[in-house]
């Protein structure tokens, strides 16, 4: 009989909201994986900045950690949109309590709110869009309009750099950097033209594989 329901009416909503929840616990675990993949790269960078500083290469030490402010940034970013899922499971849950008492999903516009932030995320974009979707179908949100508005996040970089550079500098070399010179009056004292080269060489690597996190 349950079998004939479900193919004369589709799931239930108890097993649409399990489905929900599934959904969400895997792309949190995504997002998980995430942010270890770039604590390890970051970890390399910032190993390498302390080590570029120490040569007294505080040009290349100040570019690599502009792109560890940027990887700190991200993963503030993911661990956020990790907790918005969690409150969409939560909120799933309680829908869940009310079907058995009112038979059907209510319209939530919490988690309507909180689906159009995670839709910007390109990590999970896809997933949120098709599961919004559903929740749309199922009566649980309206159809969302789009911010179209994006954040450039290269000019929000600029805009607050420096000083969060600076004080990367500062934390990864003991105090013995942070308040530098501009990058145009620095100049690097690795003279020696192969180690120079070989510099570059692991700064491009590190750089690749936080653009590749990042991305």
């Amino acid at each position: 009989m349950q079998s004939i329901n479900r193919f004369l009416y589709g799931p239930t909503p108890e097993e649409k909201v399990r489905a929900w929840q599934a959904k969400l616990r895997g792309e949190q675990r995504q997002l998980d994986r995430e942010m270890r993949q770039l604590d390890q790269a970051t970890t390399k960078a910032r190993q390498s900045v302390k080590s570029l500083a120490t040569k007294g290469d505080v040009k290349n030490a100040r570019i690599l950690a502009r792109e560890v402010v940027r990887s700190n940034k991200q993963k503030d970013r993911l661990s956020v949109s990790k907790a918005r899922l969690g409150s969409i499971n939560n909120q799933l849950q309680q829908q869940l309590a009310m079907s058995k008492v009112t038979g059907s999903l209510q319209r939530s516009t919490e988690i309507m709110r909180l689906s159009n932030s995670l839709i910007k995320l390109p990590q999970i974009s896809q997933a949120m869009r098709e599961m919004s979707m559903e929740m749309t179908k199922a009566g649980i949100m309206e159809e969302m309009m789009e911010d179209v508005l994006e954040m450039d996040e290269d000019e929000e970089l600029e805009e607050e750099a420096d000083a969060e550079v600076d004080k990367v500098l500062f934390d990864l070399t003991d105090g013995k950097l942070g308040q530098v010179a501009p990058i145009e009056n620095e100049v690097p004292a690795l003279e020696d033209e192969a180690l120079r080269e070989e510099t570059e060489r692991t700064m491009e690597k590190y750089r690749q594989q936080l653009n590749g996190i990042l991305s």
